[in-house]
């Protein structure tokens, strides 16, 4: 639908696509650049006066960048727009008149109608748009139009009741999973209305929430409610149907161990002397431990607390027992497996020097992530993005003098 962008790579799953961005924050953020990784254009649409909220949170700052908001902003275009202005949305709209995709996480329907941003609007004028909406509760229901940041999706996701010491409050997971979680499914749905497209010839509308996003998390949890009645119980780091899975204390440390199968635990059994353990009729089959979780953790920290951590890592991977060391962000940086898988990229940044980010998780043999554009400065972009929609250049000048970009 789009003339290709000189910008993009060859062989990239999604070249030629334009994908137009007026998220803020993580979730819709997040999305664009996830597909922006693949190859899309994706212009984002940041307000003059001050761009995506996120662009101020911090410190930490560099310069006058953001870490926060250039973690998940690169292989994007940022293009400024007065959504008060009638020549900066008609600009917009011309925009989206050419774009493939659409996110936006602007909760209110009143205000896309206004803004001649709403779906049947545009659809009207583009029939090919994917139209991604990205709100904290959907704009339908009873909820539809509440604002909602990630905090009060994992709140009341029923998650945060289960997050943390038994003894304790409810506890945020560290990360913005809702928003990370919602930005994954809407990747997979904007994905699948392509595919749709290219059947049917149509675009859709996608309504993605972040309390639906991150509730489906509990899908483990609900479905043992279903069955049982009971509300699921808060168990640390423990796992609510596998015994042993979680973390057990070394003598300088903790460590991951994972048994999920019979045959695991009676490698587990052998490597820690336990033959008696696990010839105990108490112990022996899985359903068993759950009962006797507690009892199965006394036993097991004891038997570890005589070696370090590295000692009994290097022992259960020997014998091939799911296990791993706790890793603090830097340790996982600099792991040895994770630089040679290219989980670091390196970009020069006008203000930053050299950025390192995160690379995608996403591995394609033939279409391969690519990282073309540094996160880029509020509004550096504008003028690149209205010449290829044909604004001549007093045109452009105009446009700045009114506020409009």
């Amino acid at each position: 639908m789009t003339e290709p962008n000189p910008q993009s790579t060859p062989r990239a799953a999604l070249e030629n696509m334009l994908v137009v961005d007026s998220t803020q924050a993580l979730a819709g953020p997040f999305l664009g650049m996830l597909l922006g990784d693949l190859g899309a254009d994706v212009v984002k649409i940041e307000r003059p006066d001050g761009g995506d909220q996120s662009r101020g949170w911090g410190p930490p700052f560099v310069g006058s960048e953001s870490t926060y908001f250039m973690a998940v902003n690169r292989n994007k275009r940022s293009f400024t727009c007065n959504f008060k202005s009638e020549a900066a949305l008609e600009a917009l709209r011309t925009l989206l008149e050419r774009a493939d995709m659409f996110i936006t996480n602007e909760r209110r329907a009143s205000a896309h109608r206004a803004m001649g941003t709403d779906y049947p609007s545009l659809a009207a004028r583009n029939p090919g748009l994917v139209y991604c909406s990205i709100t904290g509760f959907g704009m339908t229901g009873p909820y539809a139009g509440r604002a909602g940041y990630d905090i009060i999706a994992q709140g009341m996701s029923g998650m945060m009741p289960l997050t943390g010491d038994i003894d304790g409050p409810p506890y945020r997971y560290p990360a913005s999973i809702a928003d990370l979680a919602t930005a994954m499914y809407g990747t997979s749905s904007v994905l699948a209305a392509l595919l749709a497209r290219e059947r049917s010839g149509r675009g859709q509308f996608l309504d993605m929430s972040l309390v639906e996003s991150q509730s489906w998390w509990s899908v483990i949890h609900a479905g043992a409610y279903f069955e049982t009645g009971e509300t699921p119980p808060k168990l640390g780091n423990e796992h609510p149907s596998i015994v042993p899975y979680g973390t057990f204390q070394a003598k300088d440390g903790y460590l991951i161990i994972g048994c999920a199968s019979e045959s695991l635990w009676y490698k587990l059994c052998a490597i820690l002397d336990m033959q008696d353990v696990r010839d105990d009729p108490r112990y022996r089959v899985n359903s068993e431990r759950v009962k006797r979780r507690d009892e199965v953790r006394q036993i097991l920290d004891e038997r570890l607390s005589h070696r370090t951590v590295a000692e009994w890592c290097e022992e259960l991977e020997r014998a091939q027992i799911p296990s791993a060391p706790i890793y603090t962000v830097p340790q996982m940086l600099n792991d040895p497996h994770m630089r040679a898988r290219g989980f670091v990229v390196e970009q020069p940044h006008p203000i930053a020097g050299t950025l390192r980010t995160l690379a995608s998780p996403m591995h394609l043999s033939d279409t391969p992530a690519s990282y073309r554009l540094p996160p880029p400065l509020l509004g550096e972009h504008t003028d690149e993005v209205l010449r290829e929609l044909g604004y001549e250049e007093e045109q452009i000048r105009r446009l700045h003098e009114e506020g409009a970009v």
